[in-house]
């Protein structure tokens, strides 16, 4: 066997694409991503404190362009740079985090929602039935 051969893996999607015979499955909300809650806490924390952009990246020492990013979720930013953001607005890391985590936790609970009224509705789910445990639905492989 090559080298090129042993390093081929199948790729197992999280969510099987639609075909063409399958009926339009309800719409879900998306799965959120760590860096949409983790910029939607800093920019509620920062209006809450009626503070501009500007303020904070200048507390921060982050750049304005790049604050904004990770308040959009565009950017996967560092735990130095949450760290710093947080601080510049009086939170700890561990606070913006918690507060990401709780949001998640809402989120979560509100899909699990909607796919259980999408599935009583006689609609089908999409995809397999997401495992139970600590890591949902994802799947590792050595």
């Amino acid at each position: 066997m090559t080298i090129r051969a042993t390093n081929q893996a199948d790729v197992i999607p999280l969510r099987p694409l639609p075909t063409a015979a399958d009926p339009a499955p309800p719409a879900l909300p998306r799965e959120p991503l760590w860096r949409d809650l983790v910029g939607e806490v800093l920019r509620r924390e920062r209006r809450a404190q009626g503070r501009t952009l500007k303020d904070v990246s200048d507390a921060s020492r982050i750049s304005m362009a790049y604050l904004s990013e990770v308040e959009r979720g565009r950017k996967e930013a560092s735990s130095e740079v949450l760290a710093a953001a947080a601080q510049a607005l009086g939170l700890t890391l561990a606070d913006l985090l918690a507060l990401a985590g709780e949001r998640l936790v809402s989120l979560t609970a509100a899909r699990s929602q909607s796919r259980s009224l999408g599935a009583a509705g006689g609609h089908r789910p999409v995809g397999p039935a997401a495992p139970a445990g600590p890591m949902g639905g994802v799947l590792l492989a050595a």
